[in-house]
């Protein structure tokens, strides 16, 4: 199922389609600008079809965090590993309908900042290297399975600004029953529809 989000109009997040992104994300892409890196503004794609919910987050780690670079200090590494959570956790973040009946399959999270034990050596170099003379960002992967999606309307994301205060805007791209669309949320206008 992770095709879905291949229909959104700019490229995938390397965290489910590192191929795809080299394929897509061209200099060309209309939503280049959006997917600089940009302090306080995220980006968040998700597509729902038949019973199965993905959705991506990207954000610079500063809107999450309050800080982009490694983690030297007890309280840092306190923070990192908080946040981890949070988005390891993301049921409330999203706002999903309790009707819709909506199981997290899948969570995956990537970013320098979260480098540990359980990444991959080649996936550190690879983020070292991309960053070495940039910013770093943190990206989420999630999967669904809803058992009732047509009581999924939309997502309201007003718990995830309140959980990461440095996020001012969220740029949003749906796909859903009713096709697809783009919204720049905020934390007083949180909510798009499917």
């Amino acid at each position: 199922m992770r095709h879905l989000l291949l229909a959104l109009p700019f490229a995938l997040l390397p965290v489910i389609a590192h191929a795809a992104e080299h394929h897509h994300h061209d200099h060309h892409d209309e939503h280049a600008s959006l997917g600089s890196h940009e302090h306080g503004v995220a980006q968040l794609d998700a597509a729902l079809e038949g019973t199965v919910l993905e959705i991506e987050l990207r954000s610079p780690a500063i809107n999450l965090l309050g800080f982009e670079h490694a983690a030297n200090s007890a309280e840092n590494k306190r923070k990192v590993a908080d946040t981890r959570a949070q988005l390891e956790q993301p049921d409330r973040l999203f706002g999903l309908s309790g009707e819709a009946g909506c199981k997290l399959d899948e969570a995956r999270l990537e970013s320098p900042l979260f480098a540990g034990k359980d990444h991959e050596h080649e996936h550190e170099h690879e983020h070292e290297q991309h960053d070495a003379g940039t910013h770093s960002d943190v990206h989420a992967h999630y999967r669904y399975d809803c058992s009732t999606p047509d009581a999924l309307t939309g997502l309201d994301l007003r718990a995830l600004f309140e959980a990461f205060p440095g996020t001012e805007k969220i740029q949003a791209q749906v796909i859903g029953p009713n096709g697809q669309q783009g919204k720049l949320l905020r934390a007083n206008q949180a909510q798009i529809t499917f």
